[in-house]
């Protein structure tokens, strides 16, 4: 993280440094899922395409959107908040316009890892700049909005992605993001300009390291149910992945300025925090293309119709999670992510054991999907808190990226998972989908049990400081020190 140039500068209007924060996470999340189903549609545009090649349009972006989450939170103590925030959306929003005009297949694709990177960017950059320009007593609140637009995005991603693709077409998907983009820029420049708190590049061997390392794993999820898990390419992506990782934390441990902040892993409540992350964005990501999957699969409904069915889920996962940040105290993450979690398994129990090939929207769906959402919520805004103010706010940065980066690995398992179980036979059709929302409801019941570790006693240890670099920043950092206790 960095610190302002003058510590008596006045700080920016805080519903102005919110909307940033929030506009940029949303835009990052939403693409994740948006694209989910324009596979049909894009084939019409490219047809000498295969499906096969189509789904790369999705795939590569989580790759590369999960592979630098965690070196871009590095890169905010040399950039900055402020400028890797405007580097994150630039790029987000320039390659959005290329993706919705791209003339071809490898241009989307191209175009699409480039759009991973800058959301990448966009993810740690927004949280800091959020914690950074907003009086301590409001950041619990201030994330919880920020939570509740990630959690917004991430349910409401395949709704308004079936909405959009059936009324305009899949272009429209990717054009959306450019007028968005384009006011965050421009609402950028009220937010003061800030001072990296570190000299030179973190270990670029190492982000080299971690960022493919991260990438071979996903990747090697992602396209396992696919390619079969015994396919050599499955196999060697993990395997491969997995060595990188290892000789990324065995850098990490040695070098001055590492790509990884491994001693961030030494305060016990964010490393609960990553396990928590980990298994919530499983349940989540499993969770949310099921209900589309489902409601056009089983019970035919049209892209719009099922979209619209899932979004009163998505707008109480929103309202939940920014009312709970604004209720939540830094001992209370706990308490929030365990009667989140709670919630979230009833819905699936409930969805799960009534689930069957007869419609029934209002007696069942709606209810269910209002319960989720507000579990959902709940549980997202207790993991970020949680996460976020268990560093100190040298690491703002870098501890959200890495908390994002493993909640997005989290959700390519979870997709793993959903396609292996819907490829195994099931007496009915709805019983292959109810074997996913039992697989959520496990991993939920997982992430809430081990949120009970999401709680500290005031006072509580520091993470060891990485320099004299970080030590500055957190006796300089608006909200350093004693005045970040909420």
């Amino acid at each position: 993280m960095d610190r302002s140039p003058d510590s008596g500068a006045a700080r920016p209007n805080y519903p102005v440094v919110v909307t940033l924060a929030a506009g940029a996470i949303f835009l990052s999340i939403l693409d994740a899922t948006v694209a989910n189903l324009a596979v049909t549609d894009m084939h019409g545009s490219f047809p000498d395409a295969s499906v096969a090649d189509l789904t790369w349009v999705i795939s590569l972006y989580a790759v590369v959107f999960a592979s630098f989450l965690a070196p871009a939170g590095r890169l905010a103590d040399v950039l900055g908040r402020r400028r890797l925030y405007m580097v994150g959306v630039g790029l987000f929003t320039a390659t959005s316009l290329l993706c919705a005009v791209a003339p071809g297949l490898p241009v989307l694709l191209l175009a699409r890892a480039l759009q991973g990177l800058g959301a990448a960017a966009m993810v740690p950059a927004s949280l800091a700049l959020l914690l950074a320009d907003v009086a301590p007593q409001r950041r619990a609140a201030a994330i919880g909005l920020w939570s509740a637009a990630a959690s917004a995005a991430a349910a409401a991603g395949p709704s308004l992605g079936g909405i959009l693709i059936d009324s305009v077409g899949w272009r429209s998907v990717f054009f959306i993001n450019v007028p968005l983009g384009i006011a965050l820029l421009v609402g950028i420049r009220a937010v003061r300009a800030s001072v990296p708190t570190v000299r030179g590049l973190p270990d670029v061997l190492g982000t080299v390291l971690l960022a493919a390392g991260t990438g071979l794993v996903v990747l090697g999820v992602t396209q396992g149910p696919e390619w079969n898990w015994d396919d050599p390419r499955v196999l060697g992506s993990i395997v491969g992945g997995l060595v990188l990782l290892a000789l990324t934390l065995v850098r990490a441990r040695r070098h001055p300025r590492p790509a990884l902040q491994t001693r961030l892993w030494g305060n016990k409540v964010f490393a609960l925090a990553n396990l928590v992350s980990l298994f919530f964005g499983a349940a989540l990501y499993a969770w949310l293309l099921i209900g589309a999957l489902f409601l056009v699969d089983v019970w035919d409904y049209s892209r719009i119709s099922a979209g619209l069915s899932m979004s009163p889920g998505a707008v109480l996962s929103a309202v939940v999670a920014a009312q709970v940040g604004r209720s939540l105290s830094r001992r209370s993450p706990h308490l929030v992510v365990l009667f989140g979690s709670l919630t979230w398994v009833a819905a699936s129990l409930w969805l799960g054991l009534t689930l069957s090939s007869d419609a029934a929207l209002w007696s069942m769906w709606i209810p269910v999907g209002l319960l989720a959402g507000a579990g959902i919520g709940a549980v997202s805004t207790g993991v970020s808190s949680a996460a976020a103010l268990s560093v100190d706010p040298a690491d703002f940065a870098g501890a959200t990226g890495l908390n994002m980066a493993v909640r997005q690995i989290g959700g390519a398992l979870g997709i793993a998972a959903l396609a292996a179980i819907l490829s195994v036979h099931a007496s009915t059709e709805a019983d292959r989908y109810s074997h996913v929302v039992f697989f959520s409801c496990v991993t939920a019941t997982v992430a809430g049990l081990l949120g009970l570790g999401l709680t500290q006693r005031r006072g509580r240890p520091r993470p060891k400081a990485a320099g004299p670099a970080s030590t500055a920043a957190v006796a300089t950092e608006p909200g350093g020190g004693k005045e970040a206790e909420l």
